[in-house]
């Protein structure tokens, strides 16, 4: 009704000379969206709001927040689509969500005796019919409830044969409602069971458990304990060309500061050069205390190799010894560190901290995936680079996509915006999210395993046909052989290429504990790395599996973390060493070509 009434004065409005207004007001109501109307509120709530009051926030705080005409947006502009006969549209919520989202039986849905089930929860049904044409539905809800509901669609008459169109968000997959569908993008083995077998066919409207982050504002609001500031820090080198020439500097600032330069030289020369950054504003919006930022990116290129250089970031007015890096030099001699899981723990700082002395020349180092709990938290990311400091000044972090970085099905927007990688992703997968880079006789392969599996095939394989390197190396965070949670369609996908081509090492973490394979191709143990794949799990953090069952494959086991891992390469030599948290070795082994 309140809608309804706006737009009548609206229309009132043609009597007044003017057409600009009542453009203005029709563009105010039909063109407003969930996060037009979620980012100006808290916008306000900043202006009106103490942090205490930000976090006791509850539901009945949140509804007093917003206009009618607001609350219309956030009733129908979530979910979207047009169907072109008359239709019963159901929503299927589940019940273990607190609040039932506002609007769901006040816009007509009813709740229906049925229920769905996967094996995380049981869905309530609810209801309501539709005229043909567009269908608009609500948020969520205001809380961070991680199982999204779903929707299926069915004509009124069996006989219509129904279309849908018009989908807000674009690309909406179209399912068949039955036993074994999915409703998750971002966990697609999570299937529905004992569907009602008056629902079975209907149209299936999939979504990703995190949709409802849109809304989210009880108990979202967040701090970092490491603020931005006019200053730049959390200096951090990585690599998006050869490492033998070039090397990118990446630091932040508060968004005072609008331009970057890195000054460098070669270490004790006088003769300097200067690089201009790129800048980029990054938002985390229910960050408190530093809502933006500014992240700066300096490319240096046409580097000497074999050279150590120093650098300042403007307006640093100091040479640091924690302000250098190295080129690599013309020999096929090198080492580098690995971490498993780091998430959200200081304790990956120590275990990163012992890496370091006791392997001061080690090139660079990498995360297997999972370097923090929630990759859409930027206080976590700020904590892991507190955590990283200094090494990330010094050494090129090189690290991979986890499933807790891409988290929830929403994206991992903010990894690339805080790491600056090669972009030669293959088609279908995000630019820096799978990457390869080469160093020295060795070849990486730095994967994301929480993008489509098969869309990489084709690329892994152009990667290994066409390279030289005596060495090489696939790191991604799901472990096709693991004792808990076996990969099949990584082992059916990508483990016949590496057989192929005999990648020498393939590097994981996830399952939260360490495992060394024996020589693994085809599937099954061969006589000597000579032939065969090492395959690799570590954690980075404290750890403790339980219960593990029999992997008779395992060359070497342990249960424990934090632990650290160094690959050395001295030609046709490798040697592998990994090391806990009381610098002790748990294993080792060595091989050569």
């Amino acid at each position: 009704m309140k809608r309804i009434q706006f737009s009548r004065i609206c229309i009132g409005l043609m009597l007044i000379p003017g057409l600009s207004l009542i453009l203005s007001c029709s563009h105010q109501v039909s063109d407003r969206t969930v996060k037009d109307v979620m980012d100006k509120t808290i916008t306000r709530l900043y202006k009106t709001m103490g942090a205490k009051e930000l976090r006791n926030l509850d539901n009945d705080k949140v509804m007093a927040l917003f206009s009618d005409e607001e609350k219309e947006v956030l009733s129908t502009r979530h979910w979207m689509f047009t169907a072109s006969v008359p239709v019963v549209v159901s929503v299927m919520r589940s019940n273990e969500q607190k609040t039932i989202p506002f609007w769901l039986e006040k816009s007509g849905f009813a709740k229906t005796d049925m229920t769905i089930k996967n094996e995380q929860t049981t869905y309530e049904v609810w209801q309501k019919s539709f005229p043909a044409g567009k269908v608009g539905l609500g948020v969520n809800g205001f809380e961070n409830y991680m199982l999204h509901y779903f929707v299926s669609v069915a004509p009124q008459n069996k006989q219509d044969n129904l279309e849908l169109s018009g989908f807000f968000p674009v690309n909406q997959h179209v399912g068949v409602l039955q036993d074994g569908a999915f409703t998750y993008h971002d966990w697609d083995e999570l299937v529905l069971k004992d569907v009602p077998a008056t629902m079975k066919g209907e149209k299936l409207l999939t979504t990703i458990r995190g949709r409802g982050d849109e809304s989210y504002l009880i108990g979202a609001f967040r701090s970092t304990s490491y603020p931005s500031s006019s200053s730049p820090d959390q200096a951090m080198l990585t690599w998006s060309a050869d490492p033998s020439t070039t090397m990118d500097i990446q630091w932040r600032t508060d968004t005072t500061v609008a331009e970057g330069t890195v000054k460098f030289r070669e270490k004790g020369s006088t003769q300097e050069s200067t690089v201009k950054a790129s800048r980029y504003r990054m938002e985390d919006r229910v960050l408190m205390n530093d809502r933006y930022i500014n992240r700066f990116t300096a490319e240096l290129r046409n580097l000497k190799s074999g050279t150590t250089y120093e650098y300042q970031i403007i307006p640093q007015n100091d040479w640091s010894a924690d302000r250098t890096f190295s080129t690599p030099a013309p020999d096929n001699s090198f080492s580098f560190n690995w971490f498993g899981d780091t998430h959200h723990s200081p304790k990956y700082g120590e275990i990163l901290k012992l890496s370091e002395k006791d392997y001061p020349d080690a090139a660079f180092f990498s995360i297997a995936g999972d370097m923090i709990s929630d990759g859409l938290n930027r206080d976590q990311w700020d904590d892991l680079f507190e955590f990283s400091k200094p090494a990330i000044s010094r050494k090129p972090m090189m690290s991979v996509l986890g499933n807790h970085d891409n988290r929830s099905g929403l994206g991992a927007l903010m990894y690339r915006e805080l790491f600056s990688y090669p972009k030669n992703a293959p088609a279908g997968v995000e630019k820096e999210h799978t990457y390869s880079f080469k160093y020295k006789n060795a070849l990486f392969l730095m994967i994301d395993a929480t993008s489509p599996i098969d869309t990489q095939n084709v690329w892994i394989e152009n990667q290994l046909a066409h390279t030289d390197a005596t060495w090489k190396f696939a790191m991604f965070h799901f472990p096709p052989y693991n004792w808990e949670e076996p990969y099949y369609n990584i082992q059916k996908a990508w483990v016949p290429i590496f057989d192929k081509y005999h990648v020498d090492m393939v590097i994981g973490g996830h399952i939260h504990y360490y495992m060394r394979s024996k020589p693994m191709k085809a599937g099954k143990v061969v006589d000597s790395y000579h032939n065969g794949t090492a395959y690799l799990i570590s954690i980075g953090i404290p750890a403790h599996a339980r219960n593990m069952t029999d992997e008779p494959y395992a060359a070497v086991r342990n249960n424990e973390g934090p632990l650290f891992q160094n690959v050395k390469i001295n030609g046709n030599k490798l040697t592998f060493v990994s090391i806990n948290g009381d610098n002790k070795v748990i294993d080792s082994f060595t091989t050569n070509k």
